[in-house]
C-alpha cells in the first residue's frame, strides 16, 4: 500500500467479476488475481460488502445504449469518446466499509459503513450534471472486493436498522434516477403521477419518493404484485395489459381525473397511451402534462404525433443519473428512515452468471432489488437474503 494511506490489512489482490466485451453472460469472467485499487488523494477504499444490480448492468454488457443508429452496438459517450473499455468491473450501487484512506482524507474514516453515489461527475457543479457516467462503468465499481471512489461521495450511513445488503438496495443508481424524474417534472404535493414499471428499482423508489413529497403514485403493473405495491404506498395499481381500456382503468382509479405527470420507465407503444392518461381533458387541469423518461423495457422507439405534443403542450424530460444535490437529500432521507428498501434477494459474487440469467428471466413473483455479495462477506451479509430463503 502506497506511503499517502492509511490501511487495516488490505491484500494486494482481490476477487472480482471482470467485463471482457460486449456480449452475453460469457463475457463476466470471475479471477481471484485481480490488483487491489490504491485510494489516491480525496479517496478511500471501500471493502465492499453487496452491491445491487442494475438493468443498466445488462444493457451495457450488451451495448444497448444507441443514440444514433438503430441497431449499434455502444454505451454512454456523452463526452464524444466512450468511457466503458475493457476489462471493466461493474456494479454501481456499493455499500461496504472504509478499509483505507487516501491523502487529505480524515484517517478517522476508516471502519465507517457507508453507501455510494454512483455518478462520475464530470465537474464539481451540485445542481446540474450534463454528462452522465457512473461506476461500473466509466470507472471500475462494486462486483468486486473493494473499490476506490471519492471521499465525499461515500456517504456514511451507520443505521443499524438496515443491513448491508438493504443499504445497498437503497442505491442511488434507482433512487436518484427516479428522484431527477419527479424534480426534472416538479412534481409537488398533491399531483397525480402515474408511475410505470413499478415492480422494479427505479418504480419502487419512485412511489416512495411520491408519498415523500406528498404526491400521489398511481401504479402500472401486473396485478398478482398490486398487494406488495399497495403496501409501498401506490394510491391504486393498474394492470398494464388490455392496452385499448388502459386509459380507462387509470381514470377510473383517479376518480375522473387526468394524471398530472407520468414517470415512464417503458416507453415503446405505451407512450402515447400515458400520455392519454394525461390530456384526456385539459379544462381540468392546472398545470401542463409532463412527462419523464428515463427507461425504454417496452420498446425504444415510440410513435408519437407531434401535434399532440405541442397543441397539448405537453412537456417531455430525459432524465439520466441526477446531481450532487439530489443524492445528498435522499442520503439524508435514508439516514431518516424515511426510504424502505425493497430487498428481492441476494446472490454470490461468484455466482453473478445466474443472477444475470435469473435477472432477465424474472418471474411474477419478482419485486425489488437483487444485491450481489462478494463471496468472502456471504455468511454475514448474503447468506440471510439468498434467494433459496425466499421460496
Amino acid at each position: 500500500m502506497a506511503a499517502n494511506t492509511l490501511t487495516e490489512n488490505v491484500p494486494e489482490t482481490m476477487t472480482a467479476m471482470l467485463l471482457t466485451g460486449h456480449g452475453g453472460i460469457d463475457k463476466l469472467i470471475y479471477r481471484d488475481d485481480v490488483a487491489t485499487p490504491r485510494p489516491g488523494p480525496g479517496e478511500v477504499l471501500v471493502r465492499v460488502t453487496a452491491t445491487a444490480k442494475n438493468n443498466t448492468d445488462r444493457k451495457a454488457r450488451e451495448g444497448l445504449y444507441p443514440t444514433k443508429e438503430k441497431g449499434e452496438v455502444t454505451s454512454f459517450a456523452m463526452g464524444g469518446t466512450p468511457t466503458l473499455t475493457f476489462p471493466r468491473i461493474q456494479g454501481a450501487d456499493v455499500a461496504g466499509k472504509v478499509a483505507a484512506v487516501g491523502e487529505g482524507v480524515d484517517p478517522q474514516r476508516i471502519g465507517q459503513r457507508g453507501l455510494l453515489d454512483f455518478n462520475l461527475y464530470p465537474d464539481s457543479r451540485r445542481d446540474i450534471n450534463l454528462m452522465p457516467d457512473y461506476y461500473g462503468h466509466g470507472a471500475d465499481g462494486g462486483f468486486a472486493e473493494y473499490v476506490a471512489v471519492p471521499s465525499d461521495q461515500f456517504h456514511h450511513v451507520p443505521n443499524p436498522e438496515l443491513a448491508d445488503a438493504e443499504l445497498a438496495a437503497l442505491g442511488m443508481c434507482s433512487y436518484q434516477t427516479a428522484y431527477h424524474m419527479m424534480t426534472s417534472a416538479n412534481v409537488t404535493a398533491g399531483e397525480r403521477v402515474l408511475v410505470t414499471g413499478a415492480s422494479g428499482g427505479v418504480g419502487t423508489a419512485l412511489i416512495q419518493l411520491c408519498r415523500i413529497v406528498g404526491a400521489t403514485p398511481i401504479a402500472v403493473s401486473q396485478l398478482d404484485k398490486a398487494d406488495a405495491l399497495l403496501a409501498m404506498g401506490a394510491e391504486a395499481v393498474v394492470d398494464r395489459g388490455d392496452l385499448p381500456t388502459f386509459v380507462e382503468r387509470v381514470l377510473e382509479a383517479t376518480g375522473g381525473s387526468p394524471i398530472d405527470a407520468v414517470m415512464d420507465l417503458v416507453g415503446g407503444e405505451m407512450t402515447d397511451r400515458f400520455i392519454d392518461t394525461m390530456i384526456v381533458d385539459m379544462k381540468r387541469r392546472s398545470t401542463y402534462p409532463r412527462l419523464s423518461i428515463a427507461g425504454a423495457s417496452g420498446g425504444n422507439l415510440s410513435e408519437i404525433m407531434w401535434t399532440r405534443i405541442y397543441l397539448y403542450q405537453v412537456q417531455i424530460f430525459g432524465v439520466s443519473h441526477g446531481t450532487r444535490e439530489e443524492a445528498e437529500q435522499l442520503m439524508e432521507w435514508i439516514r431518516q428512515g424515511q426510504l424502505k428498501p425493497v430487498l428481492h434477494a441476494a446472490f454470490k459474487l461468484s455466482d453473478l452468471h445466474r443472477a444475470e440469467t435469473y435477472f432477465v428471466n424474472r418471474g411474477s413473483n419478482y419485486l425489488g432489488k437483487i444485491v450481489i455479495v462478494p463471496d468472502a462477506q456471504w455468511e454475514e451479509h448474503g447468506a440471510p437474503f439468498a434467494l433459496e430463503e425466499k421460496a
